[in-house]
């Protein structure tokens, strides 16, 4: 009695506390996705299916997949209680109080479904000390206060089917998990970025069948286990695009969710391996100048490398599209083929990671906001090795740090910096002093370099929110601060990249050891 009353407490603070702190940041800015939703709930709500992909009269047009639009239209049903106005389609920027409202409730109920996900795998796996953190660190993750709560988006729910995924594919439930990883794809497709590791592992755990015998074990190829997985995807794809098929909208369908035509970087360079391919561009371009060598002038006015467009470096080989894709498989290929080797739940987590990691340093028009492809199934592994958890905490360290752009209001600084300063605290004080390492002691070189790295972290930020406008005003040198910010975070991006890659491969039992 005791234990289930200790367990049910758990989750009704974590609950709560979630529930609680969210609500408190109703009144903070939101960007310019708040007008995204609600245009895309009055499209959805007064057209008919056939002109969602088409329908051009806001610049924000429906760019998810079909079941992000049906979600959208199943909450305009409740819109109008709130709002009519909302529902209008030429009702452009329309933000009323009882809008504000709506929109801000449907992002804390949407993502009780994150709630129910860490919850199943609290009961899955126990209610380990190890676990309760596990489950905190993901539905309390400072991510989803800053881009969903304060800036506005809906990952919360979508993160929570990736969670249920990944938990049914841990304990073994693989074609449940393979559905739910269909589903998540038709509601978001950035997602696809993690496809390799659910192909490699289903492929080896799943379509072959073990057969144990004195030297290992032999594998032989499960035509039914085949089918089966292929019936539950193409049947998930089938009821999202079965519509779209049938009024011949597939083109239009991909030409709205693959727009290539945008740059290879956001005007926010994201933290990754492109951000610091451009900063060695614009620093060679400073040197040739004072060599005297003439430059190409498209290349000098491209500051931003590409909200919108082509591209051009001025020193440095100009990257495609094509380009990045190839080198996004050929960094994942190798966690890949190690998955396929030695397959184990942890293992299949880690490949997940990973294959994220290489779609958010290599991509093309990646966004900040994508690192928590990364960050959110890392934390399952929390508490696995003190290596493991040393790149994950400077992971997020960079990671949520780089999320700071977003809330580009000034009333907004003393909160990010107030979660994101009460989050690490916590994070290092579970691992130094949480009890998961009987070695604790002697791993001060992880403490001390993840201190250090925070405290580069809040140094930059002083810089930008005060120094800088003392230094500069408030108008000259505008991308200054925003550059420091994504290159110091792409160092521990792609650092913790390297160090988590090299774990990974090099452990001979798997990725625990």
């Amino acid at each position: 009695m005791g234990r289930d009353s200790g367990k049910e407490t758990f989750t009704r603070d974590i609950l709560f506390f979630g529930l609680f702190t969210k609500a408190l940041l109703y009144s903070t800015y939101f960007s310019t996705d708040f007008e995204v939703h609600r245009n895309w709930l009055a499209l959805t709500h007064n057209l008919p299916i056939s002109k969602w992909y088409y329908e051009k009269t806001s610049e924000w047009t429906l760019d998810y997949p079909p079941f992000f639009a049906w979600f959208e239209w199943s909450m305009s049903w409740f819109a109008g209680l709130f709002d009519p106005e909302m529902l209008r389609v030429d009702n452009l920027n329309h933000a009323s109080p009882n809008t504000i409202l709506f929109q801000r409730i449907t992002v804390l109920v949407s993502e009780l479904l994150l709630f129910a996900a860490v919850c199943r795998f609290l009961s899955s796996f126990g209610y380990s000390y190890r676990n309760k953190a596990i489950a905190a660190l993901i539905y309390l993750s400072p991510g989803f206060y800053f881009i969903d709560h304060i800036h506005f988006q809906y990952n919360g729910f979508l993160f929570g089917i990736l969670v249920f995924s990944l938990v049914e594919m841990m304990r073994g439930n693989v074609l449940l998990s393979g559905a739910l990883f269909s589903a998540l794809l038709n509601f978001k497709h950035i997602y696809l970025y993690l496809a390799p590791a659910y192909f490699a592992y289903i492929l080896k755990t799943y379509c072959f069948t073990a057969r144990p015998r004195k030297k290992g074990a032999s594998y032989s190829f499960s035509f039914s286990n085949l089918i089966k997985m292929g019936l539950v995807v193409v049947g998930i794809f089938g009821i999202s695009l079965g519509p779209f098929v049938y009024y011949g909208q597939l083109g239009q369908l991909a030409v709205r969710l693959f727009p290539f035509k945008r740059g290879l970087c956001h005007a926010y360079w994201a933290p990754n391996f492109w951000a610091l391919y451009s900063f060695l561009d614009r620093m060679l371009i400073q040197w040739y100048k004072v060599l005297g060598v003439s430059l190409n002038s498209e290349a000098l006015e491209s500051a931003t490398r590409g909200i919108v467009g082509d591209i051009a470096y001025g020193i440095l080989p100009t990257p495609t599209a094509g380009h990045t894709f190839q080198l996004t498989f050929l960094t994942q290929l190798p966690f890949m083929v190690s998955l396929f080797r030695r397959p184990s739940p942890d293992r299949f987590v880690g490949a997940v990671v990973l294959c994220g990691f290489s779609s958010f340093l290599f991509g093309w028009h990646v966004h900040e906001k994508a690192i928590l492809l990364v960050i959110i199934p890392y934390n399952l592994l929390f508490g696995k090795t003190r290596a493991s958890d040393h790149f994950l905490v400077i992971l997020s360290i960079a990671g949520y740090f780089s999320l700071f752009p977003l809330l580009i209001e000034i009333p907004e600084t003393p909160v990010k910096l107030v979660i994101f300063g009460l989050w690490n605290a916590i994070v290092l004080g579970i691992t130094w002093r949480g009890g998961l390492y009987k070695k604790a002691a002697k791993a001060s070189y992880c403490r001390w370099s993840e201190v250090g790295y925070l405290c580069g972290a809040f140094l930059i930020q002083f810089y930008s929110s005060i120094a800088h406008p003392a230094l500069f005003g408030a108008s000259r040198y505008e991308f200054l601060p925003l550059m420091l910010t994504s290159i110091y975070c792409a160092v521990g991006v792609l650092y913790s990249w390297l160090g988590f890659s090299w774990v990974y491969l090099t452990s001979q039992r798997g990725f625990i050891y």
